[in-house]
C-alpha cells in the first residue's frame, strides 16, 4: 500500500507526529485482519524520521494467523528506509471463567472546551492544530514545572466519520510526554518506544467525545523517560492502557 505523503501540517519537529504514522499502519492492517479479530495489543517503534510531501510505503506481514490470535508486523518506509514499524496482534473474544476487574476510575468532570497549549510558533507542534486536550492536573511543556503527570481529556478537533482503532492510536500520541513540562526551555524529546493495550473494545455514544486520559512518569533517569497512561471512553470504561520509551535530549 502506498500514500503521496503528509503536509507539513502534520509536523511534530523534523519529522512527521508518530501518532500519524502508527495510525497509518493500523489502517493498513485492518485491510488485511480477519473480520473476527479486533485489537488486542500493538507495539509501535519510532525507528527513523518521516520527511513531508514525500511518499509513504505500507508493507504488512503476516507472522502467524491460529484459531483464536493473529500476529501481524508492519514497516512505514521512505526511500528504502524502515521509519516505523509495528507488531500488532489481534484477538477474538472467547468465554472464560476468569473474571477480574481492577481497572482504575477517574473522577474528572467533563471539558466545556479545550485548555491546554497555546499556539506558540516554532515551539508548539504543526499536528497539534488537528487536536483539543483539556489539562485538568500538569503544566503546559517547558513551564519548569515539578509535575511530571498529566490528568485531562482529549477530542479530535473536528469530528471523524467511523471512528476506529486508527483515530484511537492518533488520538493517545497528541499528549506530550509528561516528563517535558519539567524543563525550562524548550528540547528535543522522542517517543522511541510505545505499548498500546486495548483492554475493552469501542462503543462511542457521541459524534466527537472526549476521552478521559491519565499519564504518569514511572522512571527519568539517564536521558530515558518511561511513562504509563490509562485512556477512558465516554461512557468512562477503561479501554487502552498505553506505555512509552522517551528520550530526552536536554
Amino acid at each position: 500500500m502506498t500514500h503521496p505523503g503528509l503536509p507539513d501540517t502534520w509536523g511534530q519537529g523534523r519529522t512527521a507526529f508518530g501518532g500519524i504514522t502508527a495510525g497509518f499502519l493500523h489502517h493498513a492492517l485492518a485491510q488485511v485482519v480477519e473480520k473476527d479479530r479486533s485489537l488486542r495489543a500493538y507495539h509501535t517503534n519510532f525507528i527513523g524520521p518521516v520527511s513531508f510531501d514525500k511518499p509513504l510505503e505500507l508493507i504488512v506481514e503476516k507472522l502467524r494467523s491460529g484459531r483464536n490470535m493473529s500476529q501481524y508486523l508492519a514497516r512505514l518506509q521512505q526511500d528504502g528506509k524502515v521509519c516505523v514499524c509495528v507488531q500488532a496482534c489481534f484477538g477474538v473474544e472467547r468465554s472464560s471463567k476468569i473474571q477480574v476487574d481492577k481497572l482504575p476510575s477517574h473522577s474528572m468532570k467533563l471539558p466545556q472546551k479545550a485548555k491546554f497549549i497555546p499556539q506558540i510558533p516554532k515551539v508548539t507542534p504543526r499536528f497539534f492544530r488537528h487536536y483539543q486536550l483539556a489539562i485538568e492536573q500538569g503544566q503546559i511543556p517547558f513551564s519548569w514545572s515539578k509535575h511530571s503527570h498529566y490528568h485531562g481529556w482529549m477530542r479530535f478537533k473536528e469530528a471523524v466519520s467511523d471512528f476506529n482503532y486508527t483515530h484511537l492510536i492518533s488520538l493517545i500520541d497528541a499528549w506530550p510526554p509528561a516528563i517535558i513540562q519539567q524543563l525550562k526551555l524548550p528540547a528535543p524529546v522522542s517517543t522511541v518506544s510505545w505499548d498500546i493495550e486495548l483492554v475493552q473494545p469501542l462503543a462511542l455514544t457521541t459524534e466527537n467525545p472526549w476521552f478521559g486520559y491519565q499519564v504518569d512518569t514511572k522512571l527519568a533517569s539517564g536521558g530515558y523517560a518511561h511513562t504509563e497512561a490509562t485512556i477512558w471512553d465516554d461512557k468512562v470504561r477503561v479501554i487502552a492502557l498505553s506505555r512509552q520509551t522517551i528520550a530526552v535530549f536536554d
